[in-house]
């Protein structure tokens, strides 16, 4: 199967479906401000899989040219829907090895919007790429194979490799370059 990619706006039924698990009113980015972004991408097994992710719309078209680019490079994916599908918990997504992008949520600990709750963050193979606190740990057991970085296994955010070179390529932060706690799995427009 070749590459094929689309955008497209919140359908009601998706709306319906986001609202009040991953979008509520009050949250700093409208439904109509945000987009479906549909992509062939590839599974570990090799094979080509559909999936979506939903950021803002002024971003929308940069994400497209990303995926399309990790597809060319064989980077793969190991399974990418919306967070809705995991009743817009992080924890559950993560456990999934989901790559997501819009939540409308808080930065954990604080009451600071998240970069996904402007849809202008993305979260790619977390099992592959944890978020590892200061102290070098992670939350989630499959992930620990995962916190000594220097053996490059397929689906991991390592410098100068297709993922981090695709975000790179769009003027995204990676979490993976923070000092203290990393988070090698997020990658935003404005790194953080």
């Amino acid at each position: 199967m070749a590459f094929k990619g689309s955008i497209a706006p919140i359908s009601p039924a998706l709306a319906h479906q986001m609202t009040g698990v991953s979008w509520r009113p009050g949250c700093p980015v409208p439904l109509r401000d945000l987009r479906v972004v549909t992509v062939t991408h590839r599974g570990f097994e090799g094979r080509d899989r559909i999936g979506r992710v939903i950021v803002h719309r002024d971003v929308a078209a940069r994400i497209l040219g990303t995926l399309r680019r990790l597809y060319v490079d064989d980077f793969p994916i190991r399974r990418m829907v919306p967070i809705d599908a995991y009743g817009g918990n992080d924890f559950r997504s993560i456990e999934a090895d989901n790559t997501s992008a819009f939540n409308c949520r808080f930065v954990d600990g604080t009451t600071r919007y998240s970069e996904h709750a402007y849809g202008r963050a993305i979260d790619v193979n977390p099992i592959e790429n944890p978020y590892v606190t200061r102290s070098g740990a992670t939350s989630h057991p499959a992930s620990r194979p995962y916190l000594r970085r220097t053996r490059f296994r397929p689906g991991m955010a390592v410098e100068g490799h297709a993922l981090v070179r695709a975000f790179d390529g769009i003027g995204w932060g990676w979490g993976g370059r923070w000092s203290g706690v990393k988070d090698y799995q997020h990658f935003s427009a404005r790194g953080r």
